[in-house]
């Protein structure tokens, strides 16, 4: 598989990739490197990743508690004082070996600490392939607020190693696929068709599936690296599926949902939105509501939840002048960004998603 040019870095594949890392270590002669993972990815992935370098090099690790509940200021704090303590300096190196927790957060804590070291993601989640570790994205949420804090800065490589897919529960690929159907909702009907019928599609596909949906991430960001216009399209399901995610993260009575499964309820309800302002067909409006309800099935949201929901909408990144910004489709393959919509067709999108 050929290495992908991203803006500033490249993204490698498999077993090539740990022959460029290397490399790339030899050279740099960085004065120190750690690994960060989480309590999962220190149990099922580090082994892999050493036994794949094969390097003199001393790795020093640094865990964190796993899960979005960790991915604040506090974590960072904790990570920063890690770094001091074991005498880390600007000419140092930050792995950030995990899912979207952990490359968000760590290549923050690289972008910050001495004002920027050098990092790599190692994504070991299919989202954190497809999504997190692609585009220099960085950052931590404010309380319950998705992604609040943090920079653009790009690393100096991604390494995806798909033999880290094996360590994952079902779930966690399910929330992963969410984001390579957005891909296909955005950009790429043939791509969308193929991955709605994962019927027909066997393991070994999968490889090239997630090949395909990091070219379509990484053709948007070398064109808008900043989000000031087409970067916009990748949220498409993120308005709604984040202040769903925020919400079932804040209340008790509610069951944390994982990022994909939020984003797929998402989806739905910002594709019946482009159904009613824009131009989306009521047949594709349909597909899109079978197709990954048969995938992720269908969330209680009841009608008490919907002003709680709308309220956290206002702290979307992408709302300007306190007006809140929706990217919808036109088509499947065809998106459009800075849209409006009235808080009651939210609603009555809400009791689509129900019915």
């Amino acid at each position: 598989m050929n290495s992908i040019l991203a803006k500033d870095c490249e993204i490698h594949f498999n077993i090539k990739a740990y022959e460029v890392l290397k490399t790339h270590l030899a050279e740099k002669n960085y004065s120190k490197v750690v690994v960060i993972v989480d309590e999962n990815t220190h149990q099922s992935c580090l082994p892999l990743f050493l036994s794949r370098v094969e390097s003199d090099i001393v790795f020093d690790i640094i865990e964190i508690e796993a899960g979005e509940m960790s991915k604040t200021i506090d974590t960072c704090t904790s990570v920063w004082e890690a770094l001091s303590d074991l005498g880390f300096d600007r000419k140092s190196l930050i792995i950030n070996l995990g899912g979207g927790v952990v490359t968000d957060l760590g290549g923050f804590v690289a972008c910050t600490f001495k004002r920027g070291i050098n990092y790599i993601n190692i994504p070991t989640s299919l989202l954190a392939m497809v999504d997190a570790s692609v585009g220099g994205k960085t950052g931590v949420d404010l309380g319950v607020i998705k992604n609040q804090i943090g920079v653009i800065a790009t690393g100096e490589m991604v390494i995806i190693d798909t033999e880290f897919l094996a360590t994952l529960p079902q779930n966690h690929l399910r929330s992963g696929l969410a984001e390579m159907l957005k891909h296909g909702l955005i950009a790429d009907r043939k791509y969308w068709d193929t991955l709605s019928d994962l019927s027909q599609l066997h393991i070994e596909d999968l490889e090239q599936l997630i090949y395909e949906s990091v070219i379509i991430k990484n053709n948007i960001v070398n064109s808008d690296p900043n989000e000031d216009g087409v970067r916009k399209y990748l949220n498409f399901g993120h308005t709604l599926g984040h202040a769903i995610e925020s919400y079932f993260l804040d209340y008790d009575a509610k069951e944390e949902l994982l990022h994909g499964e939020a984003v797929a309820i998402g989806m739905i309800l910002e594709s019946y939105l482009s159904y009613k302002l824009l131009d989306l067909s009521k047949e594709d409006l349909a597909t899109i509501k079978t197709n990954i309800q048969n995938l992720y099935g269908k969330i209680s949201i009841d009608e008490d939840d919907y002003e709680h929901i709308i309220e956290l909408l206002k702290f979307d990144k992408k709302n300007s002048h306190g007006v809140i910004n929706f990217v919808l489709l036109e088509a499947i393959g065809k998106p459009k960004y800075d849209c409006q919509a009235e808080n009651a067709l939210i609603i009555e999108a809400f009791e689509y998603y129900k019915a």
